[in-house]
C-alpha cells in the first residue's frame, strides 16, 4: 500500500495555503475549564400554573401516573395535568395544605392541613371524606391500594405527636395510634406494607402486614430542627427508603421476611427474626437539603444554601427573609458517595425571599425508571417537580437531542457524530450533525478523517457526494476522498470516478491506491479511455512506477486493449502472464517475449513455446535467451528449453544438439549418454572433445564406439574406467573377434581382470583359449574358484539346451496327437428338407463350433455335389436324398450305409446293444475340432467305438 497521509491529508497542496493567514498567536485566549454537561433540563410549568400562583401560593405536590396535584397556602388542592393544565379543583381546607398523596391507582387524592382537617376526595365520582384531628396536620399517606380495597387505610400525623392509623370497619372508621410522644410528625410514606415517619427523634418503619415496627434510625446529631429545615422521605424501591434530613443523606435498604400460618395470618414472632435492615450508604452534604428523589442509581437533590451569619447558619425563621439575600437553589445530581455528577441552579422567582423548607421537590414515577446504562427507556424518564411559593419548575433527563445540541454548541463534533450514529436521535439529526462535522474539519485541515467520516454522513445522497468530491478536488485533496467513494447505492456520475482516478494518477505517492481502485472499482461506472489518456503520457517521465504501469494494463484490459496489457504484463514480471495468454488467446504475443516469460515461469514457459514453435521456433527462443544474458542464466534457461524440445521431438531442435551436448555436460551430466543414443545430429567430434575436456569416461567410450574407434574405447574402459565387466560387455555388443583378442591381449598383464574375464566370458568366448594363452607362472587370484564356476556355468547352460530340445520334442508330440484326433472326427451334412430333425439333433453340440461347422458343411456339400459317392455304396451322394457323414480322412458315407456298417461290425463283435446309432453318431455333428484337450479326453471312448470304415478296416487287416 501506499504511504498514508497525513492527518491533515497531502502536504503542500492545499490552495488554503495560498491565502493570507492570521497570527492567532497575537490573539490568545485563555484556557477555561472544560464545561460539564448537564444532566437534566428544565422548564416551567405553563397552563394554569402562573394564573394560580399570581393570587396564591403552591405549599406542597404530589405526582401521579396520570396526573399532579398542587396543594396552595389558602387551602385549596388543584388537579393539573402533566402540561399545568388545571382538570379539578378541591376547596378542601381553610388554612394552608401541608401534605398530598395518592394512591397507586391515582383515583383518591388525601390532603392534611394546618386547620387540623384531613381530606379524601375521590378524583372520578364525587366521593369525599374528611376527618378532624382538631390539631395542625402535617403529614398523610394514603394506603397504595386504598382503591382496591375496603378498608380504605391512611396514615396520618402532625403536631400533637401521634401518628394515626385510621382503617374502616363496620361500624365507621376508627383511628389506631401506631406511635406517640416523641414529638410532632413531619413526614410519612408509604410504600407496599412499609410505612416509614418522620418525628423529632428520627426515622421509623412499621410493617402493617405483621403489625411491627422494624426499625428505627436516629435523627442526624447536629441538624436542625424539623420545624425549621423538614426530614424527607422517598422510597426509592419496595425495600430501599432514602432519607434526607439537614445535611445527611442515609439510605436504607428492608428485607423483610413474611411468615404466614396455616389459616393464611401472619404469625407472630420476633423482630429481630422478620426483617434485616442495612444503611447502605450515607453522607454529610455541604448544603441543606429541601428535597431528596433517585436518580437511577443515582440521587437528585435540591439544595439550599445556607446564608451566614456572624459565622453561624442562620435557620432563626421559618418566615421568608426581609433581607433578601438568600441564594439560588440548586438541583444537584449525586451518587450514593456524594459525588457530584451535575449541579444546575434554578432561577426561582423571588428565591432571594425564601427559606429551605419553602421549597419541596417531588418525582414520578413513584415505581422508579428503567433505568440502564446510564439511559432511560423512551417514554419512561422520570420527571421532578421543584415547587417553591410562586413557581413549579419540571426538571427531566435531557434526552439524545439534547445531548447532541449540548456537543456541538461546545465543537464535541466527533461525539456528537456517535451519539446519533447510535440511532436515539431523529434521523435528520445525522444530515446536520455530519455537515457541521465536515465543515469543521475542513477548517482544520483535518482532510484525511474527514475523508473517512464521509461514508457515515453522507451515506446514499448522490448529489452530496458528488459535490464533496469537486470540493475536495478544489482543495487537491481528493485522492484521500478516492477510497470511500461509494460505487453503488449511490451511484455517481461517470466524470466523478474519472476525476477521482486522474488525481491519483498524477500523485505518485497514491499510484498504489490507484492500483487497488482500478480492480476494485465496477467497470461500468467510469470510461476507462480518458484516464488512460491521462497515464499513458507519464510512462516516459520519473514519476512512472511499476503500479501506474499495473494499474495503465487493468485499464487496458477494461478497455479491450489486451496485447498492450500483455506487453505491461511481461515487463513487470507478472506470474499470472500465463493466465492472461491463455484467457485472451495472445500466443502471437509470447514470440518478443521469451526472455521475460522465461525468467517468470520457465515451467509454464518451455511447455507453451513448444506447442506453439510455428509462432516462436526454436531459433527464436535460442537467440533470445543468448541475447538475454546479462539478465537471467540463459545457459540454464537454454539447457532446460532444449532438452524439453528433444524430448518432445528429437528433430525439432537438432541444429543445436552441438549446443546442447556441452549444456547437458554443464547441468545435467545423467542425461548425455542418452541424447548421445538417441540423437544424430551432433558432431561427433565436438561431443568427444567436451567430453574428454570434462572428464566422463563412459560418454568417451560410446563416441568413440560410434566413430569405430572400437580399440581406444576398450582402452578407456579398461585404463581409465577400469570396469572389466563393462568391457566385455562393449566387446559382446560389437560381434568383433579382433576385439576380444586386444581385450583378452590387454588382460593378460592384470591377473584380476583375467580371473574376471574368465568369469564372464561363457556364451561369448570359449573358456579354454582363454586359458592356453595365459602365459605360464601368472597367479590369477581365486583361480581355483572361477574354474569350477566355469565349469558350473558350462554344464548349467548345456543342461537348459537339453531341457529346451526335450520341451520341444514333446510339445511336437502332442500337437500331432491332437491334430490326429481332429482328423478321427467326423462332420454330419443333413439334407434341406431334413433340417427340423437336424436341429433337434444338434442340442448337445457346442455353440463354440457351430460357425466352423457351418463354412466345413458348404465346402463339403459343394464337393458332394460335384460328384463325390459314398464309400460304402459307391453312388454318388447327390442320388440318394439323405444326410451324410464325412470324415478329416477324405471318406464320406450315407448316413444309412454307415449304420449298417457299424451294426455288422457291433455283432461280429459280439458287443451288447448299443444305443441308436444316431446317438453314437451325434458325437461328430457339427464338431471342427477346435474343442479344448479336456473334450479329447472325454471322447476317447468314442473314438476308440465309432471310426472311418474304411480306414479301421485297413488298419485291422
Amino acid at each position: 500500500m501506499s504511504p498514508k497521509p497525513s492527518e491533515n491529508g497531502m502536504e503542500g497542496d492545499d490552495e488554503r495555503e495560498e491565502e493570507s493567514e492570521e497570527d492567532n498567536s497575537e490573539a490568545e485566549v485563555d484556557e477555561e475549564e472544560e464545561e460539564d454537561e448537564p444532566r437534566l433540563k428544565y422548564q416551567r410549568m405553563g397552563g394554569s400554573v402562573p394564573t394560580l400562583l399570581q393570587t396564591d401560593a403552591a405549599s406542597c405536590i404530589a405526582v401521579a401516573e396520570r396526573m399532579i396535584a398542587l396543594g396552595t397556602h389558602s387551602g385549596s388542592v388543584h388537579i393539573l395535568d402533566f402540561l399545568g393544565n388545571q382538570v379539578k379543583e378541591f376547596i378542601a381546607h381553610t388554612a394552608a395544605v401541608n401534605d398530598l398523596s395518592f394512591d397507586i391507582e391515582g383515583e383518591y387524592i388525601g390532603s392534611c392541613s394546618d386547620d387540623g382537617s384531613v381530606v379524601i376526595s375521590s378524583l372520578f365520582t364525587e366521593e369525599r371524606m374528611k376527618f378532624e384531628y382538631h390539631r395542625p396536620m402535617k403529614a398523610i399517606a394514603l394506603d397504595p391500594d386504598y382503591a382496591r380495597k375496603s378498608s380504605r387505610r391512611f396514615v396520618t400525623g402532625g403536631l400533637a405527636g401521634h401518628l394515626y392509623f385510621n382503617t374502616k370497619k363496620w361500624i365507621g372508621y376508627r383511628d389506631q395510634v401506631l406511635h406517640s410522644g416523641e414529638g410532632p410528625i413531619h413526614s410519612v410514606k408509604w410504600r407496599t406494607s412499609l410505612i416509614a415517619w418522620a418525628n423529632d427523634a428520627g426515622v421509623k418503619v412499621y410493617d402493617a402486614a405483621n403489625d411491627q415496627r422494624i426499625t428505627f434510625i436516629e435523627r442526624p446529631r447536629g441538624s436542625p430542627r424539623p420545624e425549621l429545615l423538614l426530614p424527607h422521605l422517598v422510597w426509592q424501591d419496595d425495600s430501599m427508603l432514602v432519607i434526607g434530613w439537614g445535611t445527611s443523606v442515609k439510605i436504607v435498604s428492608i428485607r423483610t421476611h413474611p411468615n404466614k400460618g396455616a389459616n393464611g395470618t401472619f404469625k407472630q414472632i420476633q423482630m429481630s427474626s422478620l426483617n434485616q435492615v442495612d444503611i447502605v450508604a450515607s453522607f454529610q452534604t455541604s448544603y441543606f437539603i429541601s428535597g431528596i428523589a433517585p436518580f437511577g442509581d443515582s440521587l437528585v437533590v435540591l439544595a439550599y444554601i445556607p446564608v451566614e451569619e456572624d459565622g453561624e447558619k442562620e435557620f432563626s425563621s421559618t418566615m421568608p427573609s426581609r433581607q433578601g439575600n438568600a441564594q439560588r437553589p440548586e438541583v444537584r445530581v449525586v451518587t450514593w458517595n456524594n459525588d457530584e455528577l451535575a449541579t444546575d441552579a434554578l432561577p426561582i422567582n423571588g428565591f432571594e425571599h425564601y427559606k429551605a423548607k419553602d421549597y419541596s421537590l417531588a418525582h414520578a414515577p413513584f415505581s422508579g425508571s428503567s433505568y440502564a446504562g446510564g439511559q432511560w427507556a423512551a417514554g419512561d424518564e422520570p420527571l421532578y417537580y421543584v415547587v417553591s411559593p410562586k413557581d413549579v419548575v419540571i426538571a427531566k433527563p435531557r434526552d439524545t437531542e439534547d445531548h447532541i445540541a449540548w456537543l456541538l454548541q461546545h465543537k464535541y463534533h466527533e461525539k456528537a457524530l456517535a451519539a446519533v450514529e447510535a440511532g436515539q436521535g431523529r434521523s435528520e439529526l445525522l444530515d446536520e450533525v455530519g455537515s457541521r462535522y465536515l465543515d469543521h474539519l475542513i477548517v482544520e485541515r483535518k482532510y484525511a478523517e474527514a475523508a473517512s467520516l464521509c461514508p457515515q454522513l453522507l451515506r446514499g445522497s448522490a448529489s452530496a457526494w458528488e459535490r464533496w468530491v469537486f470540493h475536495f478536488a478544489h482543495l487537491r485533496q481528493l485522492p484521500v476522498l478516492v477510497p470511500y467513494i461509494p460505487t453503488e447505492n449511490p451511484r455517481l456520475r461517470d466524470t466523478a470516478y474519472e476525476v477521482a482516478l486522474v488525481a491519483l494518477a498524477t500523485n505518485t505517492s497514491f499510484h498504489k491506491d490507484l492500483l487497488s481502485i482500478v480492480k476494485t472499482w465496477p467497470p461500468v461506472v467510469y470510461s476507462a479511455l480518458p484516464v488512460i489518456s491521462a497515464i499513458e503520457p507519464q510512462l516516459t517521465t520519473s514519476s512512472s512506477t511499476d503500479a501506474l504501469k499495473e494499474a495503465l494494463a487493468e485499464l487496458y484490459v477494461i478497455d479491450g486493449q489486451y496485447e498492450k496489457a500483455f506487453n505491461l504484463h511481461a515487463d513487470l514480471m507478472k506470474p499470472d502472464i500465463f493466465d492472461f495468454i491463455d484467457k485472451h488467446n495472445l500466443h502471437d504475443g509470447i514470440k518478443e517475449k521469451v526472455a521475460q516469460l522465461m525468467i517468470i515461469d520457465c515451467k509454464r514457459a518451455i511447455p507453451l513455446f513448444i506447442l506453439h514453435r510455428d509462432v516462436v521456433s526454436p531459433s527464436d527462443v535460442v537467440s533470445q535467451l543468448m541475447a538475454a544474458k546479462k539478465k537471467c542464466d540463459y545457459r540454464y534457461f537454454l539447457h532446460l528449453y532444449l532438452h524439453s524440445l528433444f524430448e518432445s521431438n528429437p528433430h525439432a531442435g537438432r541444429d543445436f544438439h552441438d549446443m546442447q551436448v556441452e549444456l547437458y555436460a554443464d547441468f545435467d551430466a545423467k542425461m548425455l549418454l542418452p541424447f548421445l543414443r538417441s540423437s544424430q545430429h551432433y558432431t561427433l567430434e565436438k561431443a568427444h572433445e567436451i567430453c574428454v575436456r570434462r572428464d566422463l569416461l563412459r560418454e568417451q567410450v560410446f563416441i568413440l564406439g560410434r566413430m569405430g574407434n572400437s580399440k581406444q574405447a576398450l582402452s578407456v574402459i579398461i585404463n581409465k574406467l577400469g570396469d572389466i565387466e563393462e568391457a566385455i560387455e562393449f566387446v559382446s555388443m560389437q560381434h568383433d573377434d579382433d576385439l576380444w583378442e586386444e581385450l583378452i591381449r590387454q588382460c593378460l598383464n592384470k591377473p584380476e581382470m583375467v580371473g574376471i574375464l574368465l568369469e564372464h566370458t561363457v556364451g561369448n568366448l570359449d573358456p579354454l583359449y582363454i586359458v592356453n594363452m595365459v602365459p605360464n607362472g601368472l597367479e590369477i587370484p581365486r583361480l581355483r574358484d572361477r574354474l569350477v564356476k566355469i565349469i558350473t556355468d558350462y554344464r548349467t547352460e548345456t543342461s537348459l539346451r537339453h531341457g529346451c530340445n526335450d520341451i520341444l520334442k514333446a510339445d511336437c508330440v502332442n500337437l500331432l496327437i491332437k491334430y490326429h484326433k481332429e482328423a478321427k472326427r467326423a462332420i454330419y451334412l443333413s439334407n434341406e428338407e431334413d433340417g427340423s430333425r437336424t436341429k433337434r439333433d444338434e442340442n448337445g453340440v457346442s455353440q463354440l463350433s457351430e460357425r466352423s461347422t457351418s463354412i466345413k458343411n458348404m465346402e463339403v456339400k459343394s464337393k458332394s455335389r460335384g460328384g463325390t459317392r459314398c464309400c460304402m455304396c459307391f453312388d454318388p451322394f447327390s442320388i440318394h436324398d439323405v444326410s451324410i457323414y464325412v470324415f478329416f480322412c477324405c471318406h464320406a458315407y450315407h448316413e444309412t450305409c454307415l449304420r449298417d456298417s457299424i451294426d455288422s461290425i457291433s455283432s461280429k463283435k459280439k458287443k451288447p446293444a448299443v444305443a441308436h446309432p444316431k446317438e453314437d453318431l451325434s458325437y461328430y455333428n457339427y464338431d471342427n475340432g477346435d474343442n479344448d484337450d479336456d473334450d479329447d479326453d472325454i471322447h476317447d471312448e468314442d473314438d476308440a467305438r465309432v471310426r472311418c470304415i474304411l480306414c479301421t478296416t485297413a488298419a485291422a487287416g
